[in-house]
């Protein structure tokens, strides 16, 4: 029978955390940080585990990021931010920029890095996607970093 692992969804005493968070759009993102912080203190992560940094806007996520990832100090960077399509295509690149750039981050440093941006076309998406009807992304996003930061543990 072939050995099966699994992260469990629990933060470990010496886990610390990093939270990356868009003022852009704030109205979404204050809920995603927020249901972000509730789901790694309900996990076990103690308040003082957690370090959350404030950046202007998505486009400015990859940069904190990479830092907080490359200093060895966090088990996972959780990365929350709200990109809300306007009249042009601009939101097309943010998106695609900041996607590519922490999923590099990610695999460069060997720290997840989560994506807990939204992406949507209008703003009623979003409030639906941070809490509403479909779901909530920021804790999506940190029980996603729970179970990476204990699945990587148990990896060789």
């Amino acid at each position: 029978m072939p050995r099966e692992l699994q992260g469990e969804p629990t933060a470990a005493a010496d886990d610390r955390f990093a939270i990356v968070v868009s003022r852009y759009n704030e109205s979404i993102t204050s809920k995603l940080l927020a249901g972000a912080l509730d789901t790694l203190s309900s996990a076990g992560a103690a308040d003082e585990a957690v370090d959350v940094v404030h950046v202007p806007g998505a486009w400015e996520i990859p940069v904190a990021a990479a830092r907080l990832a490359g200093c060895g100090r966090y088990v996972a960077v959780l990365c929350l931010g709200a990109v809300i399509k306007g009249e042009t295509t601009h939101d097309e690149h943010i998106n695609r920029g900041v996607t590519l750039a922490l999923s590099n981050i990610s695999l460069g440093s060997g720290t997840p890095v989560l994506l807990g941006l939204l992406t949507c076309n209008t703003l009623e998406q979003a409030i639906h996607r941070a809490g509403g009807n479909a779901g909530h992304k920021g804790v999506e996003c940190a029980q996603a970093a729970l179970e990476m930061a204990s699945l990587l543990k148990e990896l060789p």
